[in-house]
């Protein structure tokens, strides 16, 4: 086990970095962030910020140096970055799981060959594979980029066989997933952790809403029957343990065809659904990743509250800086900021956690606590 008073690495500035460092830090951990970004958000309360590339070899051995254990707060950090530090120091998510779900290609099929419900879909690599996709996937289909797409980036819809080719081109013919659009009865998400001894503690399942792609609130506790709730949470921890996975993992589900219950995505990493546990559960997601990391048993996180959480993007700053009281004036809305220097439209800038008696409640006051941030 690693205690108190070591220091802990984090490849990635952002703003999961961020809350890492920050949650480490009053647990009585030194913190390292490594990113290229001067100004990243992690690196701005962390004790030591390496400022270089991620493939950068002198600065892999300095963090593997001066760190008892390493994670990463994203999962695009390149693979042999985490494979060179594991041949010095823990890393938790090992390379392998942070590979898998950098590639759609080769998660789905990680899912599918595992037994695990996913919607219906093809490998796309060139036109010939695009043709077999379109022959065998049934329409409206999404086209998904096998790397890099997030917050409904890198995705083209295809409801006839004719769009296919133009969707293809449009995404630069890069290698995709043709999969199916299925009719979605809710969005569900299940945060866990699994630890070095193999024990999986989840988080309840949250039930999201996304807007143009991007996630725009998370409620918790997800309203839906316990029975699928209890099912997301086990479907989860199977999907762990078969990864042999070991860190917080975000999983995405969706509920279809009469409460079925799909896999979407992975996420290796704390989760954007996650950050309520900030106010609202005796443990956060962030604790549970320092725990995890350093080899500590997991705590067993109790919600206290039901719990809205509320995005806050950049399009809030387009007629000047937000109207910040708005949220200070609101009993049971928490104000969470990443520290980021530029708001861009669709950037998340940070959430609002907002707390009720019901989710219901505590969904209304979060988006009229957000809408009330805009400046006119």
């Amino acid at each position: 086990m690693i205690l108190p008073g070591a220091t802990l690495g984090v490849l990635g500035g952002g703003q999961l970095g961020r809350m890492f460092a920050l949650r480490a830090r009053v647990m009585g951990y030194g913190v390292a962030v490594l990113d290229p970004d001067p100004r990243s958000p992690a690196g701005q309360v962390a004790d030591c910020h390496v400022r270089a590339e991620y493939t950068d070899p002198e600065a892999l051995d300095r963090l593997a140096t001066s760190c008892a254990a390493v994670t990463t707060e994203f999962e695009n950090v390149p693979a042999e970055a985490l494979e060179r530090l594991a041949r010095s120091v823990p890393v938790r998510p090992a390379a392998q799981a942070v590979a898998l779900a950098q590639d759609r290609i080769a998660e789905k099929s990680f899912l599918a060959s595992g037994g695990f419900a996913t919607a219906p879909f093809r490998p796309v690599r060139d036109e010939a594979t695009l043709g077999e996709a379109l022959a065998t996937v049934r329409l409206p289909a999404l086209l998904k980029t096998s790397r890099l797409g997030y917050d409904g980036k890198g995705q083209a819809l295809v409801t006839h066989p004719e769009d296919g080719q133009a969707a293809f081109e449009r995404l630069g013919r890069v290698p995709c997933v043709l999969e199916e659009r299925l009719e979605l009865e809710h969005e569900l998400s299940v945060v866990l952790a699994r630890g070095t001894d193999g024990a999986v503690v989840p988080f309840p399942v949250g039930e999201n809403r996304h807007q143009d792609g991007i996630l725009e609130s998370t409620v918790v506790p997800a309203r839906l029957p316990e029975s699928v709730a209890a099912q997301a949470r086990e479907l989860a921890g199977t999907v762990a343990t078969a990864l042999e996975y070991v860190g917080v993992l975000g999983v995405e589900l969706f509920v279809a065809g009469g409460g079925r219950l799909f896999v979407n995505e992975l996420a290796p990493r704390p989760h954007n659904t996650g950050h309520w546990t900030l106010d609202a559960c005796t443990t956060d997601q962030f604790e549970q990743q320092v725990r995890a990391l350093c080899g500590l048993p997991l705590a067993t996180p109790r919600l206290l509250s039901p719990v809205a959480m509320v995005n806050l993007l950049g399009d809030l700053w387009s007629n000047g800086p937000p109207r910040w009281i708005e949220a200070f004036r609101r009993p049971g809305v928490r104000l969470h900021l990443y520290g980021k220097a530029e708001a861009r439209p669709g950037r998340k800038m940070g959430h609002l956690n907002c707390l009720a008696a019901d989710p219901d409640r505590a969904l209304a006051l979060g988006l009229e606590a957000r809408d009330a941030l805009r400046a006119t």
